[in-house]
């Protein structure tokens, strides 16, 4: 399997000819779609090892080279189809935008790991890390340094824990500031959702940045069949800015599916919580948007120490309150589905 595209090498014509001679010394020729591919050295021992596990090989040789400008634009074409990728009104995959009308709630938090733990239901998941001017994803997820590789003008994303993620902080030099106006801003949205492969993607879920500004309403423009989270903590404030994202969301068509609770308290050893950000924010947010509070995490140690670490908490403490809440609502969010409602399906006759 090719790590990147997460298909068949046979199936992509990156192996040519193949011999085994009678002394059980095989040859396979191995085409890399780019030079300096990243996953070389991985492709081409999965190569080796998947020869030496067929019956009578005892050597094996790979010759590897590279797909000319042709063969790759072939990969290209035939990967996207006939027109690249859209996540229009008739598409399978769900998307799940993550907002909140202010910083510092935990969106990203929320977004990694609920994407890992999506990912460990089976549903095949990416991540579209749209906080341009404060991308945190590629660090909560462990790829702080990733680079996408690049195959014509079809841009492959990394994968961390089985999700595919794109983010802009992907694309400049260590902490350098990305300073961008309205329009700017729209075509990279546009971009991430049309020159990304995300490939068969069960959900795509969007880590939006703070507030109702230009990210969000082009998103909205872009993906008005999105199913948006809003995601506050328990402090009164913090909820009253939060209902601002949900209402923006529905005026660009989207749709609100429920709240998401932060921060809700910090579990003691005699068994109380502390609430240091107060208490009701979310069930307050939910009536006034009328949806339900999918989940309540907890203020957890662990849940931090993941963010830092890059191991998110749903694979590195899944006993942790915070973890099972946040699995809790991945089971919540598998059980609504999209339903097939209204949307053409892709068979003829």
């Amino acid at each position: 399997m090719d790590p990147e595209i997460r298909r068949p090498l046979a199936e992509l014509d990156m192996i040519g000819a193949t011999s085994l001679d009678e002394t059980g010394s095989a040859s396979v020729a191995l085409r890399l779609t780019i030079v300096g591919c990243p996953a070389a050295e991985r492709i081409e021992q999965d190569v080796r090892d998947a020869a030496l596990g067929v019956a009578g090989v005892e050597r094996v040789e790979v010759d590897v080279s590279v797909m000319t400008p042709a063969e790759r634009e072939a990969l290209v074409a035939r990967l996207r189809g006939a027109k690249r990728q859209q996540f229009g009104p008739d598409t399978l995959t769900r998307v799940i935008a993550v907002t909140s009308g202010k910083g510092g709630v935990g969106k990203s938090t929320v977004t990694a790991n609920l994407a890992v733990a999506l990912e460990r239901r089976g549903l095949r998941t990416g991540v579209l890390d749209a906080d341009v001017f404060g991308f945190s994803i590629p660090g909560v997820l462990g790829i702080p340094g990733a680079k996408p590789t690049q195959v014509g003008d079809m841009i492959l994303p990394p994968v961390a824990h089985g999700v595919k993620v794109c983010s802009i902080g992907m694309f400049v030099d260590g902490q350098a500031a990305v300073s961008w106006r309205g329009p700017l801003l729209h075509r990279t949205m546009q971009q991430f959702l049309t020159d990304v492969f995300w490939g068969d993607l069960d959900v795509l879920l969007l880590d939006l940045p703070p507030g109702t500004g230009d990210v969000a309403i082009s998103l909205g423009q872009l993906l008005p069949n999105a199913e948006v989270l809003v995601v506050t903590t328990p402090q009164a404030a913090a909820a009253e800015v939060a209902e601002r994202s949900g209402i923006v969301a529905r005026q660009t068509g989207q749709t609100v599916v429920g709240v998401v609770e932060n921060m809700a308290g910090l579990p003691q050893p005699d068994g109380s919580v502390l609430e240091l950000f107060g208490s009701g924010g979310g069930e307050e947010l939910a009536r006034r948007l009328e949806v339900p509070v999918l989940a309540s995490v907890p203020l957890s140690v662990p849940l931090r120490e993941g963010g830092d670490a890059g191991r998110p908490v749903v694979l590195a403490a899944p006993e942790d309150p915070a973890a099972q809440a946040i699995d809790s609502l991945a089971g919540s969010l598998a059980r609504l589905g999209r339903g097939l409602s209204g949307r053409s399906l892709p068979f003829s006759t």
